[in-house]
């Protein structure tokens, strides 16, 4: 097993999602694409692929970016569905950053003719 593997395989995100502390008194927005997402579907066990968007206004912290895209990859092997992946992303985030406002939009590339795209903000459920 390649050394990215092992650290994949062994990410935990309750642990591992490292935050550093905000720095900054100002509102400001942070954008994150990841182009690469993928999973397994539950169904077929085929592969899915997404973008997923995250738009977030930090509080006291902010995602260490190679910790996210550890914890983006962990999904690769995983059989779970486009709803269930985007709610555990964004409810982990939710709780490990708690920002003032934060946006996830997962755009999953079409299967059999169809395409998905699951939007989550914080300023919905306000």
């Amino acid at each position: 097993m390649k050394y990215g593997e092992k650290e994949i395989k062994s990410f935990d995100p309750s642990k591992d999602l490292e935050v550093w502390k905000n720095e900054h008194e100002r509102d400001y927005t942070i954008k994150v694409t990841l182009p690469e997402f993928t999973s397994l579907c539950p169904r077929s066990g085929y592969p899915d692929f997404a973008t997923l968007y995250l738009e977030y206004v930090p509080a006291d912290y902010v995602v260490e970016l190679k910790a996210l895209k550890l914890y983006i990859n962990t999904f690769r092997d995983r059989s779970i569905s486009h709803e269930d992946a985007a709610n555990e992303i964004y409810g982990i985030l939710l709780k490990v950053l708690q920002p003032k406002h934060m946006k996830l939009r997962a755009d999953f590339n079409p299967r059999g003719n169809v395409h998905t795209v699951i939007e989550i903000d914080s300023q919905d459920s306000i």
